[in-house]
């Protein structure tokens, strides 16, 4: 269930942790919201390169590549 009623709090805790990732040197961010993990809670994942985490060329499970 979505909770539409965000305090101003919350916005600044989202707000600082962006900021600090930033400012160790994370260059691109990308930030999800899911309704089915436990609230307060944060999950990372770190890939090298430009691709998407979670494809098949992050995860090398391309099937039609001959490397």
């Amino acid at each position: 269930m979505r909770d539409d009623n965000v305090s101003a709090d919350q916005i600044d805790e989202i707000l600082q942790m962006i900021e600090g990732k930033m400012e160790s040197g994370v260059s691109r961010l990308k930030v999800q919201i899911d309704e089915k993990q436990e609230a307060g809670t944060v999950k990372q994942q770190y890939h090298h390169g430009r691709c998407d985490v979670g494809s098949p060329w992050a995860k090398g499970t391309v099937s039609n590549c001959d490397l």
